[in-house]
């Protein structure tokens, strides 16, 4: 991902070409120096990073990891940093998890310091580019970045590297009913599907479109020209000009919210929803 966050995992890894030398897991104590190399660290004094993203790891990829780790130990050194008589996890959780599984006493690691956000930004970009989080996970973890360090999702989605419309349109799944955002992390439910319940005014129109797709098995298409017919009666008048469909997904992109275009006669309107206070910031932005 090339215009990711920040300078992303390469840079904090040391040059390939000058191998740095390792040092035994009896060191506990690391020098200034020794920032940066690659050292040997017991397993057992490494704790996950507390602000990983990710919340389900896949078992079977795990399982191939375990396989790959046990046949050709960690090829790629995990990240993390010094917290009294322990390391903490900054990113690599899957290779720990694997690396214990596998039955290794020791793991190769990388020395860094760093503040909560950047553990937060260096644990999300390698996930976003290993494997993709589920979409309620990435929600939360954009959440995390804009509560707890003051950031809008301008500035989150500069920092991963994604469109603005794209942060808001899955933050915005946070407002989901909670069955609904359940069946989004165990992959019951697409992002495609969860888009056109977004468009329904009440959780209770959600719940119900959502157990009619569980039923039905409906697809993408299918929900959406169901979510269409549960909309509010004066939409159902509308004249349905289908040729406007790709407008309105441009709309939609380029706003980061929901757009309609009404034709009536010759002429009509587009119509942009927001529902809250920096969407329509947002909105004006793009306006300006």
């Amino acid at each position: 991902m090339a215009n990711g966050l920040g300078r992303g995992l390469g840079s904090l890894i040391p040059n390939k070409t000058n191998p740095p030398k390792t040092s035994s897991s009896a060191e506990v104590s690391v020098s200034a120096d020794e920032k940066g190399r690659i050292l040997k660290i017991a397993v057992e004094k490494i704790k996950v990073n507390p602000m990983q993203p990710r919340k389900k790891f896949t078992d079977f990829k795990l399982e191939e990891l375990v396989s790959s780790i046990k046949e050709f130990g960690v090829i790629q050194p995990l990240i993390v940093t010094k917290e009294g008589d322990v390391f903490e996890l900054i990113a690599g959780e899957r290779r720990l998890r694997a690396s214990k599984a596998a039955g290794l006493k020791e793991i190769p690691v990388i020395l860094r310091d760093a503040r909560a956000r950047e553990k937060l930004e260096v644990a999300l970009i390698e996930n976003v580019q290993r494997e993709n989080l589920n979409p309620i996970d990435l929600a939360e973890a954009y959440k995390q970045l804009m509560d707890e360090f003051g950031l809008n999702q301008e500035d989150v989605a500069k920092k991963m590297g994604k469109a603005r419309s794209s942060v808001a349109n899955i933050v915005r799944m946070l407002t989901l009913p909670d069955e609904i955002q359940l069946a989004l992390i165990d992959g019951k439910l697409t992002e495609g599907h969860a888009k056109y319940l977004l468009g329904l005014e009440s959780q209770e129109k959600q719940l119900s479109l959502f157990r009619r797709i569980m039923r039905g098995n409906l697809s993408v298409s299918d929900t959406n020209e169901v979510a269409k017919r549960m909309s509010p009666k004066n939409e159902k008048k509308t004249n349905i000009n289908y040729h406007d469909h790709d407008k309105e997904f441009a709309l939609r992109e380029f706003f980061g919210a929901k757009a309609a275009i009404r034709r009536k006669r010759k002429g009509g309107q587009v119509v942009i929803d927001f529902y809250s206070d920096e969407e329509l910031k947002g909105i004006m932005e793009k306006i300006g």
